[in-house]
Formats: C-alpha cells, sequence, structure tokens
C-alpha cells in the first residue's frame, strides 16, 4: 500500500488507540493502593505525578520541532540524519512506556522490595510522559497533513486518545480476567509494541486537498462506531456474566472494527488514481492564478473593518491564518496574554477532569458501587471523554466556518456544563456518578480537542506541538491543587473505617462543590478569552 498522509492518519489513530493508560489508573490505582499500604492522600500524589507525566510535554514539542521540522536547504551538516520525522519522538515514547509501567509492576507484584513513594512516583511520571510524546507525534503530524481541517482531525485524533482507556480495558477483561497486576504489565508492552510497529507510518505529506472532509468524515463514523459498541458492551456486561466463548467473540469483533479505518485509506487512495489527470491541471492553474488572487485580497482586507464580518458558509485556506512571520515561539506565546487565559481556564477545566477520573474508583466506593460498577465507570468516562473530544473538534469547525463563531465561545459553553456535572456528583442522589460523569467526561475531553486548535489558531503551527504541551501543564496543575489539596485532604479528615476509608455522600461533597466553583471561575476566563480574540477570528474569516 502506497504511503500517503491518510495511512499516516490511520497509524496515528492505532496508536493513539494503545497510548491512554493514564486514563485506566481508576483500575489499577487500588492494587497500587493495597500493595504499597498508601492512604488515600499518598494515592493522589502518585496520581498527580501521573497527570504531570502525561501533560507535561514541553520536551515532546520541542525534541518534534528539532527532528520533524525540515533542514535548512543545504544545511544540517553532521546532524542531518536529526530529521527523521514524528518516527523518533514516538520512539522515545515507547522506551519511557515500558520503562515506566515495567518497574511499577516489579514494584506492585512484589518482584522487588516496596519502593519510596517518591520512585513509584517517578516510575508513574515516567509512564505517563510516554503518552506526550506519542500524543505530540500523532496530533502535529495530523494537523500538518490536514490543515484546512485542523478542529476535525485534532478531535478525531484526541478522541481515539480517550477512547483508548475503554479499550485498553475491554483488552485487559477479555484476555487478563480481571487481575490489576496484570494491567499494569500489559500497558507496558501492548502500547510500546503498536508504536514500534507503526511509527514509520506516521509521516508528513505535503498534498493537495482532495475530498479530505468526505473522507474525515469516514474516520468520524468509524470512531463513533467503536464507540457505541462499546457502550453496548459495556452495558451487557452489567447485565449479564459473559462466557468466554462471548468474550473471545465480542473482542474478535473489536478488532475489526480497530482494522476498519484502513477503509478510508483504500478509498483516499482509489479517489486519487481517479482524479489524477484534473487535479494536476487544476495545481497547475492555481500555481499562475495565486499570486493575483492573493494581492487581490490582501486590498480587500485593508479597507474593511475587522468587525465587518459575514456569517455565511466560508471555506477556508490554512496557510491564510498566519504568515510564517507572524507565529509565534514559546518565549513570544508566553508573553501574551490569550496565553495565560488559556492556562488558567485550562487548570479550571482539565484540573477539575483529571480530579474526577483520578477518583472516581474511590467516589463510587464510598457510594456503595460495586466492583463491576466503578469499573464500567471507567470505561464509560473513556466513552464520554471521547465524545468531547471528537465533538468539540467537529461542531467548533462547522460553527467557525459556516457562523463564524469563534472558537473560544466552545470553551465557555463546556465549562459551564462541567460546573453543573461536579454539583450532580456532589448531590449524591442514586445514580449521580453516572450522569455527572457523563457530563464532566464529555465537556473534560472538549478541553482537549479546543485547546490545540485554538493554539495553532493564534500562535500559528511552526511550534504548535511546544505551546500545547506547555498549555497542558495547567492539567496536572490544576489536578494537584483540587486531587490532592482538596479531594484527598477532605476525603482523609472524613475516614474513620478500617485503611482510611469514607463512605457516605459527606466522604466528597464540599470538594465537588469547590471544584463546581473552580469551574465557574473558568468559564469567567474563557469569556474573557472570547473576547480578546474575536477580532483576530474576525481576521480569519475575512482571509477565507
Amino acid at each position: 500500500m502506497e504511503s500517503s498522509k491518510w495511512l499516516a492518519a490511520v497509524a496515528s489513530i492505532w496508536v493513539q488507540c494503545s497510548s491512554g493508560a493514564s486514563y485506566a489508573f481508576g483500575i489499577y490505582s487500588p492494587v497500587i493502593k493495597s500493595s504499597q499500604s498508601y492512604d488515600q492522600s499518598t494515592l493522589d500524589v502518585v496520581s498527580v505525578f501521573k497527570d504531570i507525566g502525561a501533560n507535561a510535554g514541553i520536551l515532546s514539542g520541542l525534541l518534534y520541532t528539532a527532528v520533524a521540522s525540515k533542514p535548512s536547504s543545504g544545511g544540517g551538516g553532521r546532524f542531518k540524519f536529526l530529521h527523521g520525522g514524528p518516527w523518533v519522538v514516538h520512539l522515545a515514547g515507547a522506551v519511557q512506556c515500558f520503562a515506566g509501567y515495567f518497574f511499577m509492576w516489579l514494584a506492585v507484584t512484589g518482584i522487588v522490595s516496596r519502593p519510596p513513594v517518591a520512585v513509584m512516583s517517578l516510575f508513574m511520571f515516567i509512564a505517563a510522559h510516554a503518552q506526550t510524546f506519542l500524543n505530540t507525534a500523532n496530533v502535529v503530524a495530523a494537523v500538518q497533513n490536514f490543515p484546512d481541517h485542523s478542529g476535525t482531525i485534532v478531535g478525531i485524533m484526541k478522541g481515539f486518545l480517550g477512547l483508548s482507556g475503554a479499550i485498553l480495558i475491554q483488552v485487559y477483561q477479555t484476555i487478563f480476567n480481571n487481575n490489576p497486576s496484570s494491567l499494569i504489565l500489559m500497558l507496558a508492552l501492548l502500547p510500546t509494541i503498536v508504536t514500534l510497529m507503526l511509527m514509520f507510518l506516521v509521516t508528513v505529506h505535503e498534498t493537495p486537498s482532495r475530498n479530505e472532509e468526505n473522507l474525515l468524515n469516514g474516520f468520524l463514523l468509524i470512531s463513533l462506531a467503536i464507540a457505541a459498541y462499546l457502550l453496548f458492551l459495556r452495558i451487557l456486561e452489567n447485565l449479564f456474566v459473559f462466557p468466554e466463548w462471548a468474550k473471545i467473540i465480542t473482542f474478535l469483533i473489536l478488532l475489526a472494527l480497530l482494522a476498519s479505518p484502513i477503509s478510508v485509506v483504500i478509498k483516499a487512495q482509489r479517489v486519487d488514481l481517479e482524479r489524477l489527470p484534473p487535479s494536476i491541471t487544476s495545481s497547475t492553474s492555481l500555481l499562475v492564478d495565486e499570486p493575483a488572487s492573493a494581492n487581490k485580497s490582501a486590498v480587500e482586507i485593508n479597507t474593511m473593518d475587522y468587525d465587518d464580518v459575514p456569517t455565511e458558509t466560508v471555506q477556508r485556506k490554512a496557510s491564510s491564518i498566519l504568515q510564517p512571520d507572524e507565529q509565534k515561539n514559546l518565549w513570544q506565546a508566553m508573553c501574551t496574554i490569550d496565553f495565560w487565559f488559556l492556562f488558567f481556564a485550562m487548570i479550571c477545566g482539565m484540573g477539575s477532569g483529571l480530579a474526577t477520573i483520578n477518583n472516581i474508583s474511590q467516589i463510587g466506593e464510598s457510594l456503595g458501587y460495586s466492583t463491576l460498577a466503578r469499573s464500567t465507570l471507567v470505561s464509560f468516562w473513556s466513552i464520554w471523554n471521547f465524545l468531547g473530544r471528537l465533538g468539540a473538534g467537529y461542531v467548533s469547525d462547522i460553527f467557525l466556518l459556516r457562523r463564524g463563531l469563534p472558537r473560544p465561545l466552545f470553551m465557555v459553553f463546556t465549562l459551564a456544563a462541567m460546573t453543573a456535572g461536579h454539583v450532580i456528583i456532589a448531590s449524591g442522589f442514586p445514580g449521580n456518578l453516572y450522569v455527572g460523569s457523563l457530563l464532566v467526561g464529555i465537556c473534560y475531553g472538549s478541553q482537549w480537542s479546543l485547546m490545540p486548535t485554538i493554539t495553532k489558531e493564534i500562535f500559528g503551527v511552526l511550534h504548535m506541538g511546544t505551546i500545547f504541551n506547555t498549555i497542558a501543564i495547567a492539567s496536572p496543575v490544576g489536578s494537584y491543587i483540587l486531587s490532592v489539596r482538596v479531594i484527598g485532604y477532605i476525603y482523609d479528615k472524613e475516614a474513620s473505617g478500617e485503611g482510611n476509608s469514607c463512605f457516605g455522600t459527606h466522604c466528597f461533597m464540599l470538594s465537588y462543590f469547590i471544584l463546581a466553583s473552580g469551574s465557574l471561575f473558568g468559564v469567567v476566563v474563557a469569556l474573557a478569552l472570547f473576547y480578546r480574540t474575536r477580532r483576530f477570528y474576525s481576521r480569519v474569516l475575512l482571509l477565507c
């Protein structure tokens, strides 16, 4: 099969499907807590190092910029080989994934003596840090391959990453029969093997757009089918006990669905072959006509006011958003108020979302949910997280291009809905975790699609990996404040049972009212970003 940006997208999707090990923390955290004799606050400290590792991706962004950017013409010298492409970033991630989870497995199973909390936290950090390398390579390469549909492709990549938690749990329950320590070993091996097998297929292709929207919609439909299947499967598993043969059949169906994105590659190659002669002609015509049209658009921009923005359907060229001399590096971005508005909005949104997934198993336990129900909540979270990532990118693209609504406005809406989700979790009524985690999960996932896309639009694609990974540090910062200093502290004060356990709605009620207040503050910050950037988005639309 010929190498193309579509094959690169499918390889990235498969890597994303295996790399969301941090989202399964709610499954294997109890065995870490029991085997290492941790209380809740100590477990939350370890989980914060997971969050820091999974979100502090500055190194992955810098590495991608160094090895995946084009060397200057005639330059490079003896270090020209370093410009190897995204595979170098993938390789760095695969090594960290194996090392972190393997040493953690050795500690949990007692093969090595119980390490200090600081060492276990280091293992967790290294394991989770792998995710930033894999994610950066996949997302930035995808944006470079599909610049005209950045919101949609970021949503697809981030969506499959969010869905990976449910996929990994399904693999684990089929093969390892609910043995949490075996899950940790699986997380050391599976993502590493998948990444090493596929990393050379993830490449950047500067090819003209041909029917991209319809083909990308194929990825969207496949991802929705996988999410619906996993949701249906989890519901059935709560109602019935599956025999071994049924588990194997449902697992094989899941593998078939995961293989189905290759059909989009076949269709894309068929379309390219059918349209090859006309595309060459149109490419030549574009090369001749482009300078005149560029001059004309420049005159129009100078004579129109930014507030006179048409709201009819528009068609955007990615290269028109920011010219090369307008794109910012990390330091230049950090000197703007927009960077810090994004950062603090993400502290409130991503931080409270992470605090929820890190503690969802303990919340369920305190409210009397069964072990199976708590496992189901973690799987459901991955699906809601996926829907938020996928939907926010796709829907914000549509409303930006067709209605002229700036993307930060969707950040306002999702943070407001997240506030409602935290209030529902705090209320403690029967089934509240299912409803509350649905709202929080979708809105948390939305931030992971909106933030990188807004970063690319405001600061440019040249240093996108470094900038959005720096903003993502807000996630573990918020998680530490809200998970350790709020949830863990209040839980331990309320705990009175054996093993530092707490039972009842009082264990988490106050904590979640505090989280609701934090996400409401995020609404205010996102609203300020919306007002700050509305003129910029007017300019984007005028350049369309």
